[in-house]
């Protein structure tokens, strides 16, 4: 069983967001793909596997944290389209089945690969009881961002606001099913980005997740509203750092970034 690490929304190695990838033959029990996400201990790993021509999938894909499973990912599904293309295992865009739908991932002539997610619905909510102080600033708004991704969108001051955060986890934990996007616009867009963001996931075993694709489809309706642009540049200001490209159409929302394989072995047990 081959098992790729693939750095996803960047360029470069050692930046971006980190996912394990294993192409299979077909899904094992739950338990042993929870395990092997578990050893591999980045925030995410996921699991494909070839479906029969001519259904409205080509590959069948999951998602694992080291603690659970989760219905949405982006920069795992990046990282597996772009082990997919590099690999010779599949040409040209590609469609996988995911418990969030049918999620399609298209690769460019420039060696970007875009990817095609339903845009997360947004509804303003009081900022709940104690979730200035979980997270060290003064929410500014905060939008309940639905289902699928089941976090806490919340704007604060400025960039540096943004960037100095130092969350208390355990406490945010109380406040969404998965965690907090903290968010504001960009200091200087002239530096190629519009707005930055850092997000917390406690409640499914990450404390910080470095790039986030799946929490950019709740950012780009956010600040393609707020600046009048369907097309903008967000900066996850992780400490590993990454940016998404994101095209707010509609119900859709287009995500676009590169991948770099950084390790490739054979998992033994």
């Amino acid at each position: 069983m081959r098992i790729r690490i693939v750095d996803a929304f960047t360029d470069r190695p050692f930046a971006g967001n980190p996912a394990g990838v294993l192409l299979l033959d077909a899904f094992p029990d739950d338990d042993r793909l929870q395990k092997v996400a578990l050893e591999v201990n980045h925030a995410e790993t996921a699991f494909a596997h070839r479906l029969p021509e001519g259904g409205e999938a080509d590959w069948a894909l999951r998602w694992f944290t080291p603690a659970t499973e989760v219905a949405m990912c982006g920069h795992a599904t990046l990282a597996t389209a772009h082990v997919l293309r590099t690999t010779g295992a599949h040409e040209g865009p590609v469609r996988f089945a995911t418990l969030s739908g049918v999620l399609v991932a298209s690769p460019g002539e420039d060696g970007s690969i875009t990817l095609d997610f339903p845009t997360a619905p947004l509804t303003p909510v009081d900022a709940p009881a104690g979730v200035a102080e979980a997270l060290g600033a003064e929410p500014r708004a905060v939008l309940d961002t639905g289902p699928n991704l089941g976090d806490l969108l919340v704007e604060v001051a400025d960039e540096k606001t943004v960037r100095g955060l130092t969350p208390d986890h355990k406490a945010l934990a109380a406040h969404s099913e998965r965690g907090i996007i903290a968010t504001a616009r960009a200091e200087a867009p002239s530096r190629g980005y519009d707005y930055v963001s850092r997000c917390f996931f406690p409640n499914v075993g990450i404390d910080e997740d470095p790039v986030t694709g799946s929490a950019h489809t709740a950012l780009a309706p956010y600040w393609s509203r707020r600046l009048g642009r369907p097309d903008l540049t967000g900066l996850q200001a992780s400490p590993r750092s990454g940016r998404v490209r994101t095209e707010l159409r509609g119900e859709r929302t287009l995500l676009g970034g590169r991948a770099v394989t950084v390790i490739e072995g054979e998992l033994l047990a």
